[in-house]
């Protein structure tokens, strides 16, 4: 065995000690864990008082529950309801209409003539719904669940009582029909009318074993518009078929169920906050501030290259629709482009300056557009794509990297006047330029620039931002930067491999690497899990496997059975963890472009290589809708590398035995 350098030795020994630490959380704090049937349960032991929220979203609502269990084993909720169509004044990035109630159902039902006492929850499962048990002494079985309704603008309350006593017992439910009207100064049209309404109110008799349900709606309306019609049954199918629904459509199958599960659970949060404004179909981050609105980073970069490969229309219409959105503001003169585009379509917000919007909506709509396959939205957003990659050319400093004011953390970290991220983004948008390019016949004079300019780039960001910070071969984030970043994980989903020893050894440092993932500068408690998913992509697709598994199934289990569940987050302190819907697509990423290694070439031809642990013997990806076909990738070990195999059911469009770390091309027939 080598001798290692002491360099060596102390990047070899902190990757040692990060990875005990997160085993030692594996072994000791999970909350939560895996049912058959996919959802995950939290059963109340002597693990309280605890406290978490999770976002739930519908095309009209979206809904933050907050609930807990008390140290004396009560329930209790408060949930936070926004309208996003419903746009209060100011109009602006926050406007959509937002109300808290912190009332409980349950405590205005009396049985026996008497409010229910010594309630204790038994458990909490999550589904696609919030699901929480209780049992009142021998006498009772309580449930109480909560989801959003898929197409109207209310957020649904189903409640149970199961007498289960030796003797009946009288019930009696109160009729409750709260009516709320906001200062018509407030809204954009008007005042806006909130109404919470029970149904099956009455009094009843149970027998035992005799149970009744019960049903809150909150309804939010514009002053002259009716209320929808609300069935409980109807509202909990339609949201339970669309868990399932999703569930068919791009399935990760491995020998790890953490990885499995955590998978439905991001597709679920990434496809559900979509929203039906008057600009269109509208995917939006959520978080009660982020709502029928678009960003150049969540929309442009994170979403829509992920749901290319999803194959559910509603997502595909979205991210269209953002990219077309974006369109309306190139111009002749190329003045920045919006960060953001707000209030339904209607206005725009660019606060931050040039954050390097151009290279995440061109880096996006090329991969997006790729991966689709539909020549006829290639040739929509081919425009776009092109004006953003010669804003991006005009922008080149003297160094040959992009100027931009800052980047996607918007001052909230130094980015100097040229960042990694920017060029790394405008790197790969070139590339994909040219693959698109080709697939629309554009002309092979410009496409051969952009393979050169590409070239260029891969040169200067080398050159530019190649450095040694704290010991480790890697780059400096901006010129001035001389402590480690977690957006030094760029170049790695990218495709540039240069450094790649020196920045997989600094990600997973101790100076990096914490409990929750990497941190955002070395030394600072802020986390955003964006650049987290990043790097667990990029490391994979680097070929570093098995360091990468450790890594993602540790992370994978903090946040689908740790304390806060079931999603992906932005970022703490800052939001509080909130379920922002673009990380959840990026999480699936981690899998689609890095362990499988998928890289769209054309419209219906792309790339992979398949990175399977060697502690697996095999893995598929099945249901993949791109390219306008829908096809499994499963890859198997054997004795002799691998075998991999690309088919539907009708067809077998690749199946061969590979070695492992070989590229291979699949081109489907037109």
């Amino acid at each position: 065995m080598k001798k290692l350098c002491i360099g060596s030795r102390r990047i070899f020994f902190a990757v040692i000690l990060v990875l005990v630490t997160c085993k030692s959380f594996s072994q000791e704090n999970s909350r939560w864990e895996i049912e058959q049937n996919g959802s995950i349960t939290w059963k109340i032991k002597d693990n309280i008082p605890h406290k978490d929220h999770i976002e739930m979203s519908g095309r009209k609502i979206s809904a933050v529950l907050r609930y807990g269990v008390g140290a004396d084993g009560s329930f209790n909720s408060t949930r936070s309801l926004v309208w996003p169509m419903l746009r209060t004044i100011p109009n602006n990035t926050h406007a959509s209409f937002t109300r808290q109630f912190a009332q409980d159902a349950m405590r205005f039902v009396l049985v026996n003539y008497k409010p229910i006492v010594n309630e204790k929850v038994v458990s909490v499962t999550i589904d696609g719904t919030l699901l929480a048990k209780s049992k009142v002494d021998n006498t009772l079985e309580v449930t109480r669940q909560y989801f959003p309704s898929t197409s109207l603008p209310v957020f649904c309350e189903n409640y149970t009582i199961k007498n289960t006593a030796d003797k009946s017992c009288v019930v009696e439910i109160p009729k409750i029909n709260f009516e709320y009207k906001s200062a018509k100064d407030k809204g954009t049209e008007g005042s806006y009318n909130v109404i919470t309404r029970v149904a099956n109110e009455g009094t009843f008799v149970l027998q035992p074993g005799e149970t009744i349900d019960f049903s809150v709606f909150y309804c939010a309306t514009k002053k002259n518009e009716s209320i929808p019609e609300l069935n409980m049954e109807t509202e909990k199918k339609n949201r339970l078929e669309l868990v399932r629904q999703l569930r068919t459509k791009l399935v990760l199958e491995t020998p790890d169920p953490i990885l499995n599960t955590e998978f439905e659970f991001a597709k679920l949060r990434a496809a559900e906050s979509i929203f039906e404004t008057k600009g269109g179909p509208m995917h939006s981050p959520g978080g009660e501030s982020y709502y029928a609105a678009i960003w150049a980073n969540d929309q442009a970069e994170y979403i829509g290259p992920f749901f290319a490969y999803l194959g559910y229309d509603y997502a595909n219409k979205a991210s269209l629709n953002a990219y077309l959105l974006f369109a309306k503001y190139i111009n002749k003169e190329y003045k920045p482009i919006p960060s953001s585009i707000v209030a339904e379509g209607t206005d725009i917000w660019d606060g931050a300056g040039d954050r390097g919007d151009a290279a995440m909506i061109a880096y996006g709509a090329a991969r997006y557009a790729l991966a689709r396959g539909n020549i006829s939205e290639a040739e929509q957003v081919w425009p776009l794509i092109e004006w953003c990659l010669e804003y991006c050319r005009l922008k080149l400093n003297s160094e040959g990297v992009v100027y931009s004011d800052s980047d996607e953390l918007e001052g909230r970290f130094p980015a100097g006047k040229a960042n990694l991220n920017t060029s790394s983004l405008y790197y790969d948008a070139l590339n994909s330029a040219v693959y698109l390019g080709r697939s629309l016949k554009k002309n092979p004079k410009q496409l051969d620039l952009y393979k050169l300019q590409s070239q260029n780039l891969k040169t200067a960001i080398e050159k530019y931002f190649g450095a040694e910070v704290d010991g480790f071969l890697t780059y400096k984030y901006y010129k001035e930067n001389d402590v480690l970043r977690a957006w030094i994980c760029t170049p790695l989903t990218m495709g540039i491999y240069d450094r790649q020893k020196g920045t997989i050894a600094a990600l997973f440092s101790s100076k990096l690497w914490t409990p929750d993932g990497l941190a955002s500068a070395a030394g600072d408690k802020t986390f955003w899990d964006r650049s987290t998913l990043y790097a667990l992509r990029g490391v994979l697709a680097a070929g570093e496997t098995d360091k990468a598994l450790d890594f993602l199934h540790y992370y994978s289990e903090r946040r689908l059975l740790g304390d806060h569940v079931p999603y992906p987050v932005e970022a703490y302190p800052e939001g509080n963890q909130r379920h922002l819907s673009a990380e959840s697509g990026l999480y699936c990423r981690v899998f689609t472009e890095g362990l499988f290694g998928i890289r769209p070439v054309g419209l219906n031809s792309f790339t992979f290589m398949p990175r399977l642990p060697k502690s697996w013997p095999g893995m598929s990806l099945r249901n993949i809708n791109a390219f306008e076909q829908n096809f499994d990738i499963t890859v198997k070990r054997t004795n002799n590398g691998l075998k991999v195999t690309v088919s539907n059911q009708n067809k077998i469009w690749f199946e061969k035995q590979i070695k492992e770390g070989n590229l291979i091309q699949v081109t489907f027939d037109k």
